[in-house]
């Protein structure tokens, strides 16, 4: 394939000019204005120098199969081989098929879906779906989650968010995570639905108590509320379950999952619920419709996700190696006296939460410059997320508790004490401390 530029620097004015001015100077400011170019497995090049990262964002569980994945990549092809993107109003054999593999995995007595392209998009049905079914008019979510950028979606998240748009729904009520106390005042005979994220990831990686979720649905079967799971980050594996809720022993009415439903290689996202909300539907099969939700040729390579998410040695790999981070983590900070960290886990869902925001946000700049890339949560940003790829090898895991030692350590360098003044500029100039 020819090049599309012939260097960084005209990715950089263009993307500047035409895309987002903001992240481009934010990049040049820290000097990480990398481009992505070659990406295969659990790495990703920089487009003019080479320079290798491994990637432990993973865009939120996008890669959770690595980069270009061979087999989800083959399945791609063989997609576009026969179909296309189809058409939304007529029935389509690869959504059945994938509707189909869909029930099969699905947590208690969901077996309905409704295919989108994006997270918002499905949690903006789920949302709707609960309200319609329901009658009721009120949402009621978690203070830091996060569900997406669109509308309901937004109104359901972090006032962060939303606030600068101005969206402000009366409607939509929040409370503390792992708060069931105030969760239990909160549910009222108008509540249409409580939703959740098994473990938020922007909120910190905050592995729930082991009673909360368990409680959370029985309080929504007592008060006719509807319990909508938010797996797009935690599910397909992550935790080392297929879906995270099976840690907890929880069937949701609804339960979302996108971002590594797509194997990083064409979107696709969905809505799966319980047959009995399928009413409003059957009222009119029309009444909710995406364009190029379920496409076709994308069905495929999410099945071929699904067979390598759901398979028992897959799963135990995660958590074996999710044992071997955990123990890696442990020696670590035997041997960094300073600044120490706490550790947040459920199989490959990891947080790492330092004392203060400026200490994870300089380890996020600082592993970017030792070759690794990794992201502070953005609703508490004294924590790392810490999300490599499903498929790291032992080796690999090695090579990343290195550099992460590496990063660690400087931390308490002079350097470092440079980079954290900017970053406390920085940090300001959002409105955080």
């Amino acid at each position: 394939m020819k090049p599309l530029y012939a260097s960084k620097k005209d990715v950089l004015k263009d993307y500047s000019q035409f895309v987002s001015k903001g992240k481009v100077d934010f990049f040049k400011k820290f000097r990480m204005d990398m481009v992505m170019g070659k990406r295969d497995g659990i790495y990703f090049y920089d487009m003019e120098t080479g320079r290798r990262f491994i990637n432990c964002h993973c865009n939120g569980g996008v890669f959770n199969l690595g980069h270009r994945n061979p087999e989800i990549l083959a399945a791609l092809q063989e997609g576009f081989q026969e179909f296309d993107i189809g058409n939304h109003h007529l029935i389509s054999a690869a959504r059945a098929k994938l509707g189909a593999r869909l029930a099969e995995l699905m947590p208690g007595s969901i077996s309905k879906t409704v295919f989108g392209v994006g997270g918002g998009e499905a949690v903006d049905l789920a949302l709707k779906l609960a309200m319609g079914h329901t009658g009721r008019p009120n949402i009621i979510s978690a203070k830091g989650g996060y569900h997406g950028h669109t509308g309901l979606a937004l109104a359901a998240g972090d006032a962060q968010f939303r606030d600068p748009f101005g969206i402000h729904l009366s409607n939509f009520r929040q409370f503390p995570f792992n708060d069931i106390r105030t969760l239990e005042n909160k549910v009222d005979d108008q509540t249409a639905a409580v939703i959740l994220e098994p473990i938020p990831a922007t909120l910190g990686i905050v592995v729930p108590d082991d009673s909360f979720l368990q409680a959370v649905r029985k309080i929504c079967r007592e008060r006719g509320a509807l319990l909508i799971i938010d797996e797009v980050q935690t599910g397909l594996g992550r935790t080392g379950k297929l879906w995270a809720v099976e840690h907890w022993n929880v069937e949701p009415d609804i339960l979302v999952i996108g971002k590594g439903l797509s194997g990083g290689l064409y979107p696709i996202t969905a809505t799966c619920f319980k047959p009995e909300l399928e009413r409003i539907f059957l009222e009119d099969p029309f009444i909710h419709i995406s364009t190029f939700g379920g496409s076709e040729a994308g069905c495929l390579p999410a099945l071929k996700v699904l067979e390598i998410s759901s398979q028992p040695d897959f799963l135990k790999h995660v958590l074996d190696l999710g044992d071997y981070f955990e123990e890696g983590f442990r020696k670590i900070s035997d041997r960094v006296i300073r600044p120490k960290f706490t550790v947040r886990q459920k199989g490959l869902m990891i947080g790492l939460k330092f004392d203060t925001p400026l200490k994870a946000m300089a380890l996020s700049k600082l592993l970017y410059d030792n070759g690794l890339f990794a992201v502070f949560s953005g609703n508490d940003p004294s924590v790392v997320q810490f999300l490599p790829p499903l498929i790291t090898t032992f080796q690999e895991a090695g090579d990343i508790l290195k550099i992460l030692e590496k990063s660690i350590k400087e931390l308490n360098s002079l350097k470092t004490k440079m980079l954290m003044q900017a970053l406390k500029l920085f940090a300001r100039d959002l409105g955080r401390n």
